[in-house]
């Protein structure tokens, strides 16, 4: 007799542990740009996708809407950090171009907001997330908390510039600076904790498309202690760790691993598929973000051969393989998102 199938969330836990998954997780995503632009036509191709997006109503996306106040178009907007942010593309997350940190002489007196009454763009409601987490683990779904923003958050605080100086020439005022955001997303870590979910997600673009940011080294001796503590206590509460970064991470997978993250989302481009076979298969779950670059001008041929050979490369009966097509910014034709979602499905629908 044919077992029960398992549930979504059961088989990402057996993903991300290695425990025989039923499937490869696979998941496509789309900007509010991208919404705008093709609207009932990108629509017609959800529908005809339900594995892929099994909870998707007909009529339930409002194309002009713009949820989130860094995608809005217009006048600069403030966070809760005290970021200004500045937005060109509507439907795109904008670009912190105000920082309040710029000067050191700031820190002193400088307060962060409060992460247990704010997210980054203002109140925060707990209930709602924690009735969240309760209704997703009834549906047999994957139950996540967002701890934070790690390494971005100090360049949004900082200015970029400024903070590739501080790393160069080790600053004496970098410990203080990384140990109060440390605190913050603690409190929102534990906080997550608390309320029972699956896995708690954090953003750290922290690479460009050749290397780090800043040095291996520099990553070991400021960011590494922070990461460890924020990553093992999730671990040490039977929570996972989904750690979410854009750019070349090849030099660190190691220290990743050794940090308590469960699953990463490397870039295909940045990290190439040789990099990820070599550094990823087998030692830490990767959620292979597809080439969104070439999207908007390869053929729908381009992508079915580099699901294909994601799949031969890294899929294995034991797991550790997850695959995104995250569909951004405007230009990427209806034939190539079609490509994208079929072939996704495909996968998702051929069991290990």
């Amino acid at each position: 007799m044919r077992a029960p199938i398992i549930t979504e969330r059961e088989n990402w836990l057996r993903t991300v542990e290695f425990r025989d998954p039923e499937w490869i997780p696979c998941d496509v995503g789309f900007s509010q740009q991208t919404w705008r632009e093709h609207r009932e036509a990108l629509e017609e191709i959800v529908l005809r996708h339900p594995l892929l997006f099994p909870d998707y109503q007909p009529g339930s996306t409002d194309f002009d809407a713009i949820e989130g106040i860094p995608y809005h178009l217009g006048d600069n907007h403030l966070d809760t950090w005290g970021c200004v942010w500045r937005n060109i593309n509507e439907g795109l997350e904008g670009q912190c171009v105000g920082h309040p940190l710029e000067d050191w002489a700031a820190l002193a007196t400088y307060q962060p907001p409060d992460p247990l009454t704010q997210h980054d763009w203002g109140d925060e409601d707990w209930d709602a997330i924690a009735r969240q987490v309760t209704e997703q683990k009834a549906r047999g779904q994957l139950a996540t908390g967002f701890g934070g923003r790690l390494f971005d958050r100090l360049y949004f605080l900082r200015g970029f510039e400024n903070l590739m100086l501080d790393f160069a020439t080790d600053d004496p005022h970098l410990p203080a600076l990384i140990e109060m955001l440390e605190r913050q997303v603690t409190a929102r870590t534990q906080k997550c904790l608390d309320l029972g979910v699956d896995a708690v997600y954090f953003h750290t673009d922290i690479g460009t498309q050749k290397a780090l940011m800043i040095s291996p080294a520099q990553f070991r001796r400021y960011l590494k202690p922070m990461f460890t503590r924020l990553f093992q206590r999730c671990r040490r509460a039977g929570a996972h760790v989904y750690l979410s970064s854009d750019g070349r991470l090849l030099d660190i997978v190691d220290d990743l691993i050794e940090c308590g993250v469960s699953v990463h989302d490397p870039q295909f481009r940045a990290n190439t598929l040789e990099g990820i076979t070599k550094a990823y298969k087998g030692r830490l779950c990767a959620r292979v973000d597809l080439d969104r670059q070439m999207f908007a001008t390869c053929s729908p041929e381009d992508v079915y051969h580099q699901v294909d050979d994601t799949v031969a490369a890294l899929s294995a009966p034991e797991g550790g393989l997850m695959l995104l097509g995250a569909v951004y910014g405007a230009g990427v034709p209806l034939g190539n998102i079609e490509a994208i979602c079929t072939a996704l499905e495909r996968v998702r629908s051929t069991p290990l």
